[in-house]
């Protein structure tokens, strides 16, 4: 499986930008309602978590923090919540990279979503999800709002 790249450009420092990819206020609109939680220490847990199929506490995503460095690097695993799988949630293993790079007055945000298994059956849904997740990601960084996106997605 290809790995999923993704470079784009917000006018808003490295600061702002990093703010939003790690605090829930800033995961939550962007997210789906979900917020991310972790100490953010290399090696310990990470998870999004929001309302779900299994209530307000869905574990949408979770894995372990590979890589922390603020406002330029977040790494971890990455592993789709029990609600998504069934039998082994830890058999499809990858990983997300965030990279955040001042341009001028401006910040490059790449993200990499790499390390797939062969098979496994997140790859079609992250590929087109990820566009939506970025597109949010600037526009409230941007504007302060998010997009509609309508209902269902």
């Amino acid at each position: 499986m290809m790995d999923l790249k993704y470079d784009f450009y917000t006018a808003a420092t490295p600061e702002k930008v990093w703010n939003v990819l790690i605090s829930p206020e800033g995961t939550k609109p962007i997210f789906y309602g979900s917020v991310i939680r972790s100490t953010f220490k290399v090696g310990d847990s990470l998870e999004y978590v929001g309302p779900g199929t299994d209530g307000d506490e869905t574990v949408h995503v979770y894995g372990n923090v590979l890589e922390f460095e603020p406002n330029q690097v977040l790494r971890f695993t990455h592993y789709a919540g029990k609600s998504y799988t069934q039998g082994d949630d830890k058999e499809y293993e990858s990983r997300i990279s965030y990279f955040l790079e001042p341009v001028g007055a401006c910040t490059k945000l790449t993200l990499i979503h790499d390390e797939w298994k062969e098979d496994d059956p997140h790859y079609e849904n992250s590929n087109s999800a990820w566009w939506m997740i970025l597109s949010n990601t600037k526009t409230l960084i941007e504007t302060g709002k998010t997009l509609d996106f309508g209902a269902g997605s």
